[in-house]
């Protein structure tokens, strides 16, 4: 559920969108790039973002990120991991870096949301 889910059926069925989205999941801390996923793709940069988001309904980069915050959310509700560990699942090296990125996405610290208060998600 989400902003994303609309795209999912025709993504799926795209090979080359198929090929990035599963990169994106399967190793969603890793420092990805446009041209990385691109490659994975087997498209150029510039073509393969642009039909990443007609398809997707998003850019790579901002769908990692989406991605990011949702595998954080989802650690943070099922697991009791430190945030520091939270934090480099979801391919951030600093806590700081990744609670600014938390909260600008779900409107709440990561600790506040661990405790069940959330005030506007956005995913």
């Amino acid at each position: 559920p989400g902003q994303h889910p609309a795209g999912w059926a025709a993504a799926l069925r795209d090979p080359a969108v198929r090929a990035a989205l599963y990169a994106i999941h399967d190793d969603p801390a890793r420092s990805w790039t446009v041209g990385e996923l691109g490659e994975r793709a087997g498209l150029s940069r510039a073509p393969f973002a642009r039909r990443f988001a007609a398809t997707v309904g998003s850019p790579p980069l901002a769908y990692l990120t989406w991605w990011r915050m949702t595998t954080a959310g989802r650690l943070l509700r099922e697991e009791d991991l430190p945030l520091r560990q939270v934090a480099e699942r979801a391919g951030y090296t600093s806590e700081f870096a990744f609670s600014k990125a938390f909260k600008r996405e779900f409107g709440v610290a990561p600790g506040q949301y661990r405790r069940g208060v959330v005030r506007k998600a956005r995913v």
